[in-house]
């Protein structure tokens, strides 16, 4: 489907095997320990101390999910979760380090200094305390049941694998083993059900063909371009935590052209996705990308990355845009500015609710691309002291590598901060009058009549 999508798993796994049949419910396959490659020694001493305990306890406990999933595919796992049948008071009895989350389901995190291992307990296939929306969505699903209920509940096939500690076998109730020897993804169940029970299931399906490079089987895929619009009805503030997990995972521009691909990304950012639709220009898409590959290239080198400049170059092009129109309607450069970034920011959370800590700084660096077109006198030496300078100036590089019509500017700045002392003087002396910007004309003094003279 991309040029990106290579599957590696011959290395991991031998011969890709042909698609397998639909799975069917009956019971688990047992893979033992000599026919996979999940070690102990590659599981968090935190995870085991948590399996060890639940188990000491009388209890069912497995690590499950996208960890198993990674150690069978050789790759080092984020985090560690935990599947058990303990009820979450039952957790927090036997962990003092543990607190409950959640609403809609409720898990227990059992915390170890900066580490968090998630203990979820059994779901149920069914059952009548769980909660729906008109549209299908689950509101509430502290429904709890046996593993093999719990493993029909999760979303894809490969994330439902169950590596046990007593034997070190992994149980597949699902057929993930045979779709992760082929590279595929498959939703468990019946595709619009899944998708409709949670909206987020398509972006979680997004991400993982992204970072995993898996294709989507025809049933999940097709139930994508059809139900991509239910975005709309999750709540703003758990796509934000989307979006990060998305594009901050180390796989942005992969991602970012799958979420185009199916038609989601214009359900997240609607206003850049018409931007895009109807550009005249290549540069909008271009900054978007190297700012993506920026964001992956620093993540990769261990280096911070902010949502802040995540959302300023996302929603560029429409502050652009609307920037655009409204100096044609007379304002100031700098007003326009301002004011567009206002209006985007204020539409876009109505989609996706960006913490307003962050949506500031996305303004000062879209407002800082006007400031950076002043350079005479000691504005420049003032702008450099500004805590927003680098992130402004990095933006400015990637609009001038996109195509925009500033090369010249930030190759000016470039300079300047390669300069000493006298030699940034001179720079800043030599745009005196240069800049186009209207000198305020000052007031005439007020002329005080003499004082009339004493008869």
């Amino acid at each position: 489907m991309f040029s990106w999508l290579k599957h590696s798993l011959k290395k991991t796994f031998g011969k890709t095997p042909p698609d397998p049949d639909p799975p069917v419910d009956r019971g688990p396959v047992i893979i033992p320990r000599s026919e996979h490659g999940i070690s102990r020694s590659n599981i968090s001493e935190n995870a085991l101390k948590v399996l060890y305990r639940l188990q000491k306890a009388g209890h069912e406990a497995y690590l499950v999910g996208g960890s198993v999933r990674d150690l069978l595919l050789g790759r080092e796992p984020k985090d560690f979760d935990v599947s058990t049948d303990a009820s979450p008071e039952q957790v927090r009895q036997l962990f003092r380090n543990c607190r409950l989350i959640g609403r809609r389901f409720r898990l227990a995190h059992v915390t170890f200094g900066r580490e968090i291992i998630e203990v979820a307990t059994f779901r149920a296939a069914e059952g009548g305390a769980r909660v729906h929306t008109e549209n299908g969505m689950i509101l509430r699903d502290n429904v709890y049941g046996t593993v093999e209920e719990d493993a029909w509940r999760r979303d894809f096939t490969v994330n439902a694998l169950y590596y046990d500690i007593r034997d070190f076998s992994v149980l597949d109730y699902t057929g993930g083993m045979a779709d992760l020897r082929a590279g595929r993804l498959r939703i468990i169940g019946d595709a619009e059900t899944r998708y409709r029970e949670d909206p987020v299931r398509m972006l979680r399906a997004i991400r993982f063909a992204a970072k995993l490079g898996f294709r989507l089987d025809e049933a999940s895929e097709a139930a994508i371009r059809q139900l991509g619009p239910l975005l709309a009805e999750v709540a703003p503030a758990r796509l934000f935590d989307e979006i990060l997990k998305l594009f901050l995972g180390g796989y942005a521009v992969q991602t970012f052209e799958v979420l185009r691909h199916y038609g989601l990304f214009g359900s997240l950012f609607p206003a850049t996705e018409r931007c895009l639709q109807h550009e005249e220009h290549h540069f909008p898409l271009t900054l978007l990308v190297r700012a993506l590959e920026n964001t992956d290239l620093r993540l990769a080198e261990g280096k911070p990355v902010t949502p802040a400049f995540l959302f300023a170059a996302l929603l560029w092009e429409p502050v652009r845009a609307r920037t655009a129109e409204l100096r044609a309607q007379g304002l100031a450069p700098i007003e326009a500015l301002q004011r567009a970034g206002d209006e985007v920011v204020a539409r876009q959370t109505e989609r996706v609710a960006c913490p307003k800590r962050f949506t500031l700084q996305s303004r000062e660096i879209w407002t800082f691309q006007e400031r950076l077109t002043r350079r005479s006198g000691r504005r420049p030496s003032l702008l450099m002291e500004q805590p927003r300078f680098r992130a402004a100036y990095d933006f400015l590089l990637l609009r001038a590598h996109s195509g925009e019509d500033v090369g010249e500017l930030a190759q000016w700045w470039t300079r300047y901060q390669e300069q000493d002392e006298g030699g940034r003087h001179a720079m800043s002396a030599s745009q005196k009058g240069k800049e186009g910007h209207p000198r305020k004309r000052r007031r005439p003094r007020r002329r005080t009549r003499p004082a009339p003279e004493q008869s």
